[in-house]
């Protein structure tokens, strides 16, 4: 499954490049004879394919390195290179394959033999002519359109700026819209160097699939205020980004899907009960359970992290049990703070009164008095469309084996059968693979984006597209990759936690 990691792979490479090209060449860096780009024929059963090879050599005198081929769809696949006197050898482990050469004298030429699964022959590159590829010179362009978009929600009367992925072609295309967790995000949803929404809009993308993602309201150049909104409001937000796509000339108006991670999945899946469904929902850590029971769960998580004994436990959730009861029979929010600060000054007379504000005005927002009384449950039986729900058995915030479930079951309670559940082994709330999976880049193990869930999104987006292949095609069985030993302090947990806390 390792050929799913390219893409992110490639996004972080790239960043690389980027950098070097900003702070410049450093004083005395030898420029590499491999520097530019390269190209050849490749004889295979079928014909031949044409090889493209990019060598971008970087200032710290290591060598960024891509392969296209055009016949196979391939596009900026990482290759690793070496030069050793003339000799050249370049692995391209995503496609299980190798090319092992030599540099003519005169730099023009490498020639050698082009080795994978069931095929072995000679291939020559030459050096293509025009200026020298450098950090500071390469821009490699991405094999699709993107563009800033500008989505208009009429309900609510505010305007959502996002980007907008389009395949290369006339489509109509399927397209889906990506639809955040809690908490105001941004298109990509950045999480330290993580950018869960790029990974996911690049890879579907690449694959034929146009891809919505917007800033929340109040976010980037979004209007509107995220802070007075609940969970149904931002309904209306994805109901209008589907909406828009709906409306493209390149979209295929009867394929059009949600994808929500969080709370942006039960977000999906209201939309899906209401008139106006969307063709199809995928669900990333969606919540099968209730408001109450989702945030009980999440504080019983947190408090064990932190090391609380069963008591202290059972303390923190009978004050967050008194607290809601407040809150519920306060509908004054002015009275309902005033009394859930004097709660927590009661139970922590060491605790800043800043801290005692901030908490009693969250706990009081529109969006908690919304959520606390929200079932999933209520509204589930009312989804026709199809849906695919995938939970992590790593997530610490949404614990797949009580929500997936729950969330299986609601969706089938009136004869919905178009429904499939995976819970997804290493994976976290933020699709995260396991730690020991991560790519090393530049010295440093860096997060992914799950493979097989990256897979899964796509196998099913095909599965209810007419125009999209079932399976992207791909040049050979991939390698196994070398395990990684797990880095003692990843920052995931401590994210998550952060994140619990809207």
């Amino acid at each position: 499954m390792r050929i799913f990691l390219r893409h992110f792979q490639l996004l972080l490479l790239l960043l690389v490049v980027v950098v070097c090209a900003t702070a410049g060449p450093k004083p005395g860096a030898a420029a590499s004879p491999l520097g530019g780009q390269w190209r050849g024929s490749l004889k295979v059963p079928s014909g031949s394919w044409e090889m493209v090879v990019t060598i971008v050599p970087l200032s710290n005198g290591t060598l960024y390195a891509t392969l296209d081929v055009p016949k196979q769809k391939i596009s900026r696949m990482p290759v690793k290179i070496e030069l050793k006197g003339s000799d050249v050898s370049m692995r391209i482990e995503e496609a299980a394959s190798k090319f092992v050469g030599k540099l003519a004298t005169d730099g023009k030429r490498i020639s050698g033999t082009w080795t994978q699964p069931a095929l072995t022959g000679p291939l020559v590159l030459e050096r293509t002519t025009g200026s020298v590829i450098n950090a500071a010179t390469f821009k490699p362009a991405l094999p699709y359109r993107e563009e800033e978009v500008v989505v208009p929600n009429k309900v609510a009367k505010l305007r959502l700026t996002g980007t907008l992925t389009m395949p290369q072609g006339k489509g109509p295309f399927p397209a889906v819209v990506l639809i955040s967790d809690s908490g105001p995000q941004d298109r990509n949803v950045v999480v330290d160097n993580y950018r869960m929404f790029h990974i996911l809009a690049d890879y579907l993308t690449r694959r034929g699939v146009a891809v919505l993602r917007y800033d929340d309201r109040g976010v980037g150049r979004s209007t509107g205020s995220y802070q007075q909104a609940t969970t149904a409001d931002l309904v209306s937000d994805a109901q209008a980004a589907m909406g828009f796509l709906r409306a493209h000339y390149k979209v295929n108006k009867a394929q059009v899907g949600m994808v929500g991670h969080g709370e942006g999945a039960n977000v999906a899946l209201l939309a899906a009960a209401d008139r106006n469904a969307p063709d199809y929902v995928i669900s990333l850590a969606g919540y099968g359970l209730s408001g109450p029971e989702v945030l009980k769960r999440q504080q019983v998580e947190i408090m064990r992290l932190i090391g609380a004994n069963t008591q202290q436990v059972t303390s923190a959730l009978q004050l967050h049990e008194q607290m809601l009861g407040i809150i519920r029979q306060t509908p004054n929010n002015d009275l309902a703070r005033a009394k859930v600060a004097a709660m927590l000054r009661m139970s922590n007379a060491d605790i800043d009164f800043t801290m005692v504000q901030a908490r009693a005005h969250q706990l009081t927002s529109p969006w908690y008095r919304f959520f606390i009384d929200f079932d999933p449950q209520a509204k589930l039986g009312q989804v026709k469309c199809p849906v695919l729900a995938l939970n992590g058995a790593a997530d610490l915030l949404v614990a797949a084996n009580k929500n997936l479930p729950t969330l299986q079951k609601g969706l089938k309670a009136s004869g919905n059968r178009r429904v499939e559940t995976h819970k997804l082994t290493g994976v976290n709330h933020w699709f995260q693979s396991s730690a020991t999976d991560w790519p090393l880049v530049n010295g440093q193990v860096q997060p992914t984006f799950s493979p097989k869930a990256l897979a899964l999104i796509h196998g099913w987006v095909a599965q209810h597209s007419t125009t999209l292949p079932a399976a992207p095609a791909a040049p050979a069985p991939t390698l196994a990759k070398p395990k990684l030993k797990a880095p003692k302090s990843t920052g995931g947990v401590a994210t998550q936690e952060k994140r619990a806390a809207r």
